[in-house]
């Protein structure tokens, strides 16, 4: 297994140009991880209102309710 200290000595090997390239790629790689995890969030938030453990709320009480947790996060 590569430690991480391994890696970046690895990567320090590397010219600048290539060093720039892996940096465009890992963030790209990112950015398609992230965006699969909120797709999974969403289709679980989807699942959650269809089967009417979600309700809608207004605009109103959404911040009602964002600040109640807020005010007092270990009743949740």
């Amino acid at each position: 297994m590569i430690t991480f200290e391994n890696a970046l000595d690895a990567v320090s090997q590397l010219s600048i140009e290539q060093q720039e390239i892996l940096i465009d790629i890992l963030r790209r790689r990112n950015a398609e991880v992230r965006r699969n995890q909120i797709l999974a969030e969403c289709r679980e938030g989807l699942v959650e209102y269809r089967s009417g453990v979600l309700k809608p709320l207004t605009a109103e009480a959404a911040i009602a309710d964002l600040r109640s947790y807020l005010d007092n996060p270990e009743e949740v």
